[in-house]
């Protein structure tokens, strides 16, 4: 395909620096989250090495030119979750990061002529609900009103935020020393008393409520806060549980991915998402660059194809595809637990109950990515305000085929029973409206996150092209019915389907997450329970990508937080040097 990349490429030459030297650490997979590690490591005082396999770093945070002119977000292509300790520490806005905040948030158009604008604004909000139902506009700042910070979701965040910046307070197998142990046992202890004084201060109601929202099904929240007739308001508030999951809006337990996407902020506005100025590749960008002025190196057409370890099981380095070694102690993985632990690290080397755990996690995925290159701004047939301007209705999240929780609930069951949706669920985002620099003038850059498709569907392949053009062309229709004329404005368009976002971007499965964030998936089970602190079975083997705590999404979480245990045992491993020699020292003074 024709093709031109804006996210930050690494310099070919230097991968001749690799070889013949020994770096402190290596971070295999230059995604967003090990650009993190790096930057915190190199910024630590560690010479570090970045190996991506593409020819272009970012992982699914990447800036592709595949229509000429027209610049996509090729996979992620919002930003509220990036951590406001990366953004303030790695100073990405002197690196290059420009948000441009989505309002309003959400717009969802109607067949019947209506449509339902979710404002920042709480009295402009109001009147849109209360066009539906007065008693549920009444209701809606209790439950999720941005501009309210004491409704339930944001105290709920409030709550849930600092654990993301934390890892999580566990003693593996690896920690064998009694100083160790104790120095874990003490940090845990003053995390478990910082949680207990949190959910204290919910209050038990409060306490409760969160609980519900955790476990219970979001269509049993929702339908319990909000009447019959604003099943619109619903629905849009339900896509957020359900977004890049193969669950439906009634699978228990899918209230975190909910909780998950509203706890994002916006240059400190909580719950307010915001398009990357050049598109999301500009995020992997700003930290390559901040990683870069520390000292990293970052080298792109570098495939790992194995970890290399030493007699004893410990981490010696990398084998590359082109044969040649890297050397290091210390490996940070940013690839999916799969890739990492089934496919890089050589057989007969960990626990059978920890693969097992690994190869039986959920990596599925419903999700297909469509960008779509168009020749003119779309028309909303219920929404014409401003056009043929860029009115409000283009500026935020465009929910398409959600009217109601059971239309979601529909195109879930159509990939249940093994076959793409009929009536897709699509959430579709115009970020030209508002970034200028990705689309030539009077044109437009079209993002398509449709759901749900099967990874292997029953009633055909992603392999052959009619199959897949046939499922892109059943999304411009169904937007054809809300925007008439959307198809023949397509010029271009590039279909991302499970197999595609797993061979290209290495997503297992296909997962955005790289695992599902089930219950059962996160904090302390997160990849697998007894390895939730980035540390793995192998000696000097770390993992930094979101299939380590805290999950998901664009947030430099897990690569900060991998970067702070490797510097942690560094540190411990020079002190004990340090005193090593001295007894030594001291005993050859003595003789």
């Amino acid at each position: 395909m024709w093709r031109r990349t804006f996210a930050t490429a690494g310099d070919g030459a230097s991968s001749r620096a690799l070889k013949g030297k020994r770096w402190d650490a290596l971070v295999i997979g230059g995604g967003h989250n090990g650009l993190a590690a790096a930057a915190y490591l190199a910024r630590g005082g560690l010479s570090v090495a970045v190996l991506e396999r593409r020819h272009v770093v970012g992982g699914a945070a990447v800036t592709e030119e595949l229509v000429p002119g027209f610049k996509f977000s090729r996979c992620s292509y919002v930003q509220s979750l990036l951590r406001p300790a990366v953004i303030k520490e790695l100073e990405l806005g002197r690196h290059g990061l420009k948000l441009l905040p989505m309002n309003p948030p959400s717009f969802t158009p109607c067949l019947d002529g209506r449509y339902l604008m979710l404002w920042q604004d709480e009295e402009l909000t109001h009147a849109e609900i209360s066009k539906f139902s007065k008693r549920d506009a009444d209701a809606y700042p209790r439950f999720e009103t941005p501009a309210q910070y004491e409704n339930q979701l944001e105290n709920f965040c409030k709550s849930v935020d600092p654990l993301f910046d934390s890892p999580p307070p566990e003693t593996s197998q690896e920690i064998s020393s009694f100083s160790d142990r104790i120095r874990d046992k003490s940090r845990s202890s003053v995390f478990w008393a910082c949680c207990l004084r949190r959910g204290l201060d919910l209050g038990q109601n409060d306490m409760v409520n969160f609980m519900e929202l955790l476990l219970s099904p979001p269509s049993k929240v929702l339908n319990k806060g909000f009447e019959a007739q604003t099943d619109i308001l619903k629905a849009t508030l339900a896509t957020n549980a359900v977004i890049g999951s193969t669950g439906s809006v009634h699978t228990p337990g899918s209230g975190y991915v909910l909780l998950h996407h509203v706890m994002g902020q916006t240059d400190g506005a909580l719950g307010i998402w915001s398009y990357v100025e050049g598109g999301m590749g500009s995020v992997s960008s700003a930290i390559g660059n901040a990683a870069r002025e520390a000292g990293a190196q970052i080298i792109t057409n570098a495939e790992v194809s194995r970890l290399t370890l030493d007699e004893y099981g410990r981490a010696k380095g990398v084998l590359l595809a082109d044969g040649s070694e890297v050397h290091s102690s210390v490996v940070l993985s940013n690839a999916t637990p799969y890739r990492t632990f089934m496919e890089l690290v050589p057989e007969d080397v960990l626990p059978d109950e920890f693969l097992q755990s690994v190869k039986n996690a959920d990596y599925t995925s419903g999700t297909t990515k469509i960008n779509v290159a168009v020749d003119r701004l779309p028309s909303f047939q219920s929404c014409k305000l401003s056009y043929p301007h860029a009115g409000p209705q283009h500026r935020g999240s465009i929910f398409i085929s959600s009217e109601s929780m059971e239309e979601i609930g529909s195109a879930c069951q159509d990939a249940v029973n093994g076959v793409p949706s009929r009536r897709p669920s699509v959430e579709m985002t115009i970020p030209s409206v508002l970034d200028k620099t990705i689309a030539p003038p009077g044109k437009h850059v079209v993002n398509l996150f449709t759901q749900y498709t099967p990874y292997k569907p029953s009633d055909g392949s992603w392999m052959d092209p009619v199959y897949r053009k046939s499922y892109a062309d059943r999304c411009f229709s169904l937007i054809d019915e809300y925007c008439p004329g959307f198809s023949p404005s397509v010029v271009g368009y590039d279909v991302l389907t499970p197999p595609d976002l797993e061979r290209e971007i290495g997503l297992t499965g296909g997962n955005i997450f790289h695992g599902a964030m089930g219950l059962d998936s996160l904090f302390l089970m997160r990849p697998v329970k007894g390895w939730s602190n980035y540390r793995t079975p192998v000696q000097g083997l770390y993992l930094c990508g979101s299939g380590a705590h805290p999950g998901g999404g664009v947030t430099g979480a897990p690569g900060r937080n991998a970067a702070r245990i490797v510097l942690q045992n560094v540190k411990r491993s020079s002190s004990l040097c340090y005193f090593l020699v001295g007894v030594v020292k001291s005993f050859c003074d003595i003789q």
